[in-house]
């Protein structure tokens, strides 16, 4: 029996779903609205949980050649420079877990997964097209595809069959909303400023092999090597002044230019190591972060033969670094029920709610500790001694997630 699953999005979300479909044995269409696949240069963190579905869909290789692997995660208080707490990665974390913690540029995540696809044949490209509507039966569901950057009378909607849609389009989701019909998401007041810079114009005090969290009142930055270690990702997050009203006024921009003046006042008077390193960078990107409400229930995730995965499924602030990563293990979970769908014992509709009952509680717990940490790291006054204490005393413990790293 072939079945065809219509995914929409092409963002690493999308593309890990189409990989996952088509290794269980399913016939992929993937609508991208972009006319060109691509992604911004940033960083991501993944841990043993992702790594782990990464080497099972053949990428060991691949993700050895592309990504960083750090030594160590270390925690410093960004005021005085000291270290409050570390936790060994590399081998430690590999062999604790049995996969490894890898750092890597989001383009060639997003590559790496794009490419495998092409070599594992079974998926239909269509770019320069975003799903807009759809309509769904108990035997079928059709996709109204709306070719982007053309506009006139004469343009047509493309309309496609398929047995079941992925919903992989981002926090702005449009078949979220035509799915649930909720709220836009919420606008969180915190910024997030990005750069890459390759470490080798760098002065020599300021490379790193690691991962290092800086934590300040109202504000984090975090830095790790990518790209084999030849490049330095920083992220740096503040809470919201008046001189970026531009950016709140149009949240859906994620890719703003700036000089990073703002992120250097605000971090003035913080310790020399880390403004000497935010001086050292030259452009920043910048963009508003969104959430949403962590998932309530498996009918958030999957109704009928349409499912939700990723950013459209459970938005969440970036203070656990597991954003690609829910992403990720939602792709596999989902390739592995409907691959059980191909069997006419299992209809498409139970099993993507079989995929949804799977995946509902966990990430709906990463959503809450991820805004939870939010509070930690920009913590203040008596909040933030004991953060401190606490982080000094048992920073290991605090530090490891067996829950997260061992799970999915």
């Amino acid at each position: 029996m072939i079945r065809q699953a219509l995914i929409a999005g092409g963002g690493i979300g999308g593309l890990a779903a189409a990989l996952a479909c088509v290794r269980g044995g399913w016939e992929v269409r993937l609508f991208e609205r972009a006319a060109v696949f691509s992604e911004v240069g940033a960083g991501i963190q993944l841990g043993p949980n992702v790594t782990r579905a990464l080497i099972a869909w053949d990428l060991a290789g691949a993700l050895k050649d592309l990504a960083a692997f750090p030594s160590q995660l270390q925690v410093r208080d960004a005021l005085r420079g000291r270290e409050l707490g570390a936790l060994a990665l590399g081998d430690a974390i590999a062999q604790r877990y049995g996969a490894p913690y890898a750092t890597v540029h989001r383009a060639d995540l997003h590559q790496m997964l794009l490419a495998q696809l092409c070599r594992h044949g079974g998926a239909k490209l269509r770019l320069g097209h975003s799903v807009e509507q759809f309509t769904q039966t108990a035997d079928a569901i059709v996709v109204r595809a709306r070719r982007t950057g053309v506009t006139g009378s004469r343009v047509q909607d493309a309309e496609i069959e398929g047995d079941a849609l992925v919903g992989a389009d981002g926090l702005w989701s449009a078949v979220r909303r035509g799915l649930l019909g909720d709220a836009a998401p919420r606008v969180t007041g915190h910024l997030a400023y990005r750069a890459l810079v390759p470490q080798a114009s760098l002065p020599a005090r300021l490379r790193s092999s690691q991962i290092t969290v800086w934590l300040g009142p109202r504000l984090h930055l975090v830095q790790y090597p990518v790209r084999r270690g030849e490049w330095l990702n920083l992220v740096g997050v503040v809470h919201a002044g008046r001189g970026v009203a531009r950016v709140l006024a149009d949240p859906q921009n994620w890719d703003n230019v700036t000089d990073g003046a703002e992120l250097r006042a605000v971090l003035a008077g913080n310790c020399a190591a880390l403004v000497d390193l935010i001086h050292a960078v030259g452009g920043w990107r910048l963009w508003v972060l969104c959430d949403r409400l962590p998932v309530a229930g498996a009918g958030e995730l999957a109704r009928g033969r349409t499912a939700l995965l990723g950013d459209a499924a459970h938005p969440m602030r970036p203070y656990l670094a597991q954003g690609a990563g829910m992403a990720i293990e939602d792709a596999a979970e989902l390739g592995r029920a409907l691959q059980q769908a191909l069997d006419p014992a299992f209809d498409v509709a139970t099993m993507l709610a079989r995929y949804a009952q799977s995946r509902w509680q966990r990430v709906a717990r990463v959503q809450r500790r991820s805004a939870r940490n939010g509070l930690i790291f920009h913590a203040e006054g008596p909040l933030r001694w004991g953060r401190d204490a606490a982080l000094r005393a048992i920073g290991t413990r605090l530090l490891d997630q067996p829950w997260l790293y061992a799970g999915a």
